[in-house]
């Protein structure tokens, strides 16, 4: 008998024509990705950053850690790249992680975007995509 599983949204954005200014700035990108996780519904739990250097080329990471998942964004300043990764779970899953995508690329409107979505937790039980674990 299969059990009903919270549905989950993943969406992958790959941003080139980012702003350096913008690729260096992880306090302006966690603010934005709070920021977006909270009008489009997801309960923001807490959220860290870090800024690259010591030897690392110039870039950052913004991480939000929602209730229903989470947001986070790794920059490549040289290149002007941000990778987003935008995963939501549960109620209403597709529509929020579509509102925190649209604030996002309202918010890089220079941007060039590639998006990947995918379905999380589809019918696990009746298509398993990860095979069981053995015990040793």
């Amino acid at each position: 008998m299969s059990r009903p599983i919270s549905a989950g949204y993943h969406v992958l954005l790959d941003v080139a024509g980012v702003p350096r200014s913008t690729c260096i700035d992880d306090a302006g990108l966690v603010k934005l990705l709070a920021g977006a996780s909270e009008r489009a519904g997801c309960t923001v739990i807490n959220s860290v950053r870090y800024r690259f250097g010591h030897g690392s080329p110039d870039g950052c990471t913004a991480f939000v850690m929602l209730d229903e998942s989470h947001v986070a964004v790794h920059s490549y300043a040289d290149e002007g790249l941000l990778a987003v990764d935008v995963f939501v779970c549960g109620e209403r899953a597709r529509a929020k992680a579509a509102a925190i995508v649209e604030e996002i690329r309202r918010f890089l409107p220079e941007g060039r975007f590639r998006e990947s979505t995918l379905d999380r937790f589809v019918s696990v039980e009746e298509d398993p995509v990860v095979p069981p674990v053995v015990a040793a």
